[in-house]
């Protein structure tokens, strides 16, 4: 049995010398290797980036598919975001919260789509990338039925395609 516990250990030890200095680096930084590639890394004109450095997301108020202005101005960021990176398309997601026909909701998710991607294409994005959809009520962001988990459903999404 104490073979098996020294074997056992032997090979802990083993894995452990194997460790890269990337990793290593990552581990005592928190910030990777020379290249930037560690864990935890955001490569720049990924979705990862999109949503951190610019927002992914506008919402919207009941029933209505106008971009308020704090939409506007997360828009206004991912123009300027999208203009760095030129080879990159999206797919604008219109949503809705669950109340109401999924019928109605399936247009009311795709003029907030619409009406997003309009707002792009004004800040100088082609439309040719930029693609809409409609999901309605079918992808809830908050599970729930208040106010609270409605108003996080009423939205517009860019995705990275």
């Amino acid at each position: 049995m104490n073979v098996k516990l020294l074997s056992a250990l032997a090979g802990v030890a083993l894995l452990a010398a194997c460790s890269s200095d990337d990793q290593n680096a990552a581990a005592t930084t928190g910030t990777g290797g020379a290249a930037g590639t560690g864990v935890g890394a955001i490569r720049p004109g990924s979705q990862e980036d999109l949503v951190a450095n610019v927002g992914d997301r506008v919402f919207f108020d009941t029933d209505s598919s106008v971009v308020r202005g704090d939409g506007r101005s997360t828009i206004e960021r991912q123009a300027q975001w999208l203009g760095r990176y030129p080879q990159v398309t999206v797919v604008m997601e219109g949503h809705a919260d669950e109340r109401g026909t999924r019928e109605y909701n399936l247009a009311l998710g795709q003029r907030r789509a619409n009406a997003a991607r309009d707002l792009l294409v004004a800040g100088g994005v082609s439309g040719q990338r930029v693609q809409t959809i409609s999901y309605g009520k079918d992808r809830p962001a908050s599970p729930g039925s208040d106010e609270s988990a409605w108003a996080q459903n009423r939205r517009a999404v860019t995705v990275i395609r």
